[in-house]
């Protein structure tokens, strides 16, 4: 087998677990759902929640100066209990009923807008400790972050798929959360390093893979 061979093999299999772990969760969060579905809180009530606790923390954050471990660990919280609500109302609109197109373009606009707020009091903390290197990482994260979802959202309106790779916002969340909770012993910039590369690494997954389909559809 030729080393491209190997390659989509690969990227392949990587695919494949991702799909697999990811139905898994989405049918996981939509039973948890369940008895919510039948109260009077919608999807749209979990996303403005889930935006106004990721704001809260980034804020937060930024004044992590007067009491690292109080302010980085209170922010963090928020942020991750945030980022949490912003995934369960997805689950919530699937296993209610109660979505709507609105909603979910609303959903995915104050995604980017917890996530894009995060990393820029991130980088905040980073321009205060004079750590050029992370800033500059800081940016790259939130510039990737955003490509990540627009490759996405772009392939789709193309008819096409869109979603592979790793660094969707899920695993973003993580790595963000795992930061902000080791940030007060100094290591803050090294989750910041990861995110930006995965992020980056799953645009160009994702562009290739695009191409990779139109030339399949264009050999049919």
């Amino acid at each position: 087998m030729s080393n491209t061979g190997r390659g989509r093999t690969k990227t392949s299999e990587l695919d494949r677990v991702k799909q697999e772990y990811t139905q898994a969760a989405r049918q996981i969060l939509q039973r948890s759902m369940t008895g919510v579905a039948k109260t009077k809180l919608t999807p749209d009530m979990l996303t403005m929640a889930g935006v106004t606790l990721c704001l809260a923390g980034a804020v937060l954050v930024g004044f992590e100066a007067r009491n690292p471990k109080l302010f980085f660990w209170l922010g963090g919280g928020l942020f991750l209990v945030g980022s949490v609500a912003d995934i369960l109302d997805g689950a919530l609109a699937r296993a209610a009923s109660k979505g709507t197109v609105f909603g979910a373009f609303l959903d995915s606009t104050f995604d980017r807008l917890g996530e894009a707020a995060m990393l820029a009091a991130i980088g905040l903390v980073f321009a205060r400790e004079g750590n050029d290197i992370a800033l500059v990482a800081a940016f790259a994260a939130v510039i990737g972050s955003f490509l990540v979802s627009y490759t996405r959202a772009k392939a789709e309106a193309l008819g096409l798929r869109g979603d592979v790779g790793f660094g969707s916002r899920v695993e973003r969340v993580a790595l963000i959360s795992v930061g902000l909770a080791i940030a007060p012993w100094g290591w803050l910039q090294w989750p910041i390093y990861a995110l930006a590369a995965m992020a980056w690494i799953t645009v160009f997954q994702r562009i290739l893979f695009v191409r990779r389909q139109l030339r399949e559809l264009a050999a049919a």
